[in-house]
């Protein structure tokens, strides 16, 4: 089983690098929001969360919003949940495709959802947290056990689509949830991991 973590704290920061600045940086900003008052007592949120508006229905006129509000949480709980997945299921990708490979396949994902939720959503919409990142990492994982089955043990494939079909059902459940991020996220993975490994994938 891959998703399985077995280092100590010294070993995943030397294994995982990537993972771990990503992990920091999320719980740094969701200190500073904490203490600003927190998620509704701050505008934080509000100054660099993903903000969709009627005047602007596709393209938010501030881009930079695509990117800050992948580091933005709404509450313990949603960071909790974010980081834990961060945490146990992203550095296998980091060990598949390296460090650079695997820090674009989550920015790239987490901007596409932004970018998907405002061509799916109409009137004012305000979303925050690295989820649309990490459900590119779960299409990287999807796309990995479609085609890259035999390098994968059955446990962790089964994982896998337990994983992306829980989430999916629960994005559409909860309306609090962005679910377009979501599957704009995965997509992107999914393509991203893909155009990385195809060839590698064919030689193996």
């Amino acid at each position: 089983m891959i998703f399985f973590r077995y280092e100590s704290f010294r070993a995943y920061l030397r294994m995982y690098p990537v993972t771990a600045v990503l992990i920091a940086i999320n719980l740094v900003l969701y200190g500073i929001v904490e203490l600003e008052g927190g998620p509704y007592g701050s505008d934080i949120l509000y100054r660099y969360g993903f903000l969709q508006t009627e005047l602007d229905p596709y393209v938010t006129t501030e881009s930079w919003r695509y990117l800050t509000s992948m580091f933005l949480h709404a509450g313990f709980m949603h960071l909790f949940f974010n980081m834990s997945s961060l945490l146990i299921f992203a550095p296998p990708l980091e060990r598949l495709l390296g460090h650079t490979r695997y820090v674009v396949l989550y920015m790239v994902a987490g901007v596409i959802g932004n970018l998907f939720s405002a061509m799916v959503h109409d009137g004012v919409t305000l979303s925050v947290g690295a989820s649309g990142a990490i459900y590119g990492i779960d299409g990287a994982f999807l796309f990995l056990a479609i085609f890259g089955k035999h390098l994968l043990d059955e446990s962790s494939r089964k994982t896998i689509y337990g994983i992306i079909a829980i989430g999916l059902v629960y994005s559409f459940m909860n309306s609090n949830v962005n679910a377009s991020a979501h599957i704009g996220g995965a997509i992107a993975g999914f393509i991203l991991f893909g155009l990385f490994t195809w060839k590698k994938l064919r030689r193996s």
